[in-house]
């Protein structure tokens, strides 16, 4: 498989790669992002900017800026697998442990804002960042000013189970131990980056997803720019289920549940393929029924890691991206 792989991308001229666009936050988008990086050359991540928490939350509090994070996890995603890309993925990582203020910061996020600050544009900073680590592919915020996540939430008080409160932050709509009904954003209309609404509107692929469901991958659909680029853009649009609910956040939801909850968040938004473990899929016929109602087909591939981590493997789901491509993309060289 890896031999393949690397001959597909070898095989395609650099300018004829296909162009693709992932949207998500946290690991589920460095899966992605993992795995797409093997077979295009032409990729771009655009990253939920909500978090407020950890090293994240910190920063934020402290100094007004996004939370660099997931744009942090998503650049050491995109690193090359050559001496360079490994080393600096391990740098970007690294948190501090001390017994001070620097304790459980990463240097990637201190990077990050130290660039902000330096050049007074997010954009440009993280492409710098980019650059530096030899990413392959671009890394941009959906938005560039710092967002709340609020959502409504069914028994987030165990005392009061069948009361719906409102939960404000990602961390903590996160790991509710209630049922999260729907989530909007604070505030509710915040720009989009230019950048990220031009890459979706000139892509060949669209990927959104894996990922935390309400806290990652809903969000992009709640920026009005965003979701006005998503849905008249002429690319073809992947949704990637996770391997298993997350506790606290979508505990007990079917595959098929996630897509009813994104199709109430984006009722007009459609999409051609929804991908999805085989192995976590149990009722076949019920995900095609709900892929159907969103305009999309249903292709399921072995894409969990073999140890039973609840973990994708970059290799199975580049191949599952790849395959997908090629079945439902343009006959023939791209572009």
């Amino acid at each position: 498989m890896k031999s393949s792989l690397r001959l597909n991308r070898l095989g395609r001229k650099r300018g004829a790669q296909p162009k693709t666009v992932a949207l998500g936050g946290g690991m589920g988008l460095s899966a992605s992002l993992t795995a797409l990086r093997r077979i295009t050359g032409d990729l771009t991540a655009v990253v939920t900017v909500a978090d407020d928490g950890g090293s994240s939350g910190r920063l934020r509090e402290e100094l007004g800026v996004l939370p660099p994070g997931d744009l942090r996890k998503a650049l050491a995603a995109l690193c090359g697998d050559d001496d360079w890309g490994q080393t600096w993925s391990r740098v970007i990582q690294h948190r501090f442990e001390s017994k001070g203020d620097l304790h459980e910061h990463a240097v990637g996020n201190l990077l990050i804002v130290a660039l902000w600050e330096q050049l007074g544009d997010h954009v440009q900073a993280l492409d710098l960042v980019g650059k530096l680590l030899g990413a392959h592919g671009r890394v941009l915020p959906m938005s560039a000013i710092p967002l709340d996540l609020e959502a409504l939430v069914r028994g987030h008080d165990p005392a009061r189970p069948d009361d719906v409160d409102t939960v404000r932050g990602q961390a903590t709509v996160a790991l509710t131990p209630g049922e999260v009904q729907s989530v909007h954003l604070v505030p509710s209309d915040p720009p989009a980056v230019p950048e990220a609404v031009a890459a979706v509107l000139d892509a060949d692929w669209v990927v959104l997803g894996p990922g935390s469901w309400f806290s990652s991958v809903i969000p992009h659909l709640l920026v009005p720019e965003l979701l006005d680029a998503l849905t008249v853009t002429k690319a073809r649009k992947v949704l990637s289920l996770n391997l298993a609910p997350q506790p606290g956040e979508t505990d007990g939801f079917s595959p098929q549940r996630h897509l009813e909850v994104l199709a109430r968040h984006a009722p007009k938004l459609a999409f051609d393929v929804v991908l999805a473990d085989e192995a976590a899929v149990r009722d076949r016929e019920s995900l095609t029924e709900a892929a159907k109602r969103l305009g999309a087909t249903v292709e399921l591939a072995p894409v969990a890691a073999p140890d039973s981590s609840a973990t994708h493997d970059p290799e199975l789901l580049a191949a599952a991206y790849d395959r997908i491509f090629r079945m439902h993309g343009r006959i023939g060289p791209w572009r």
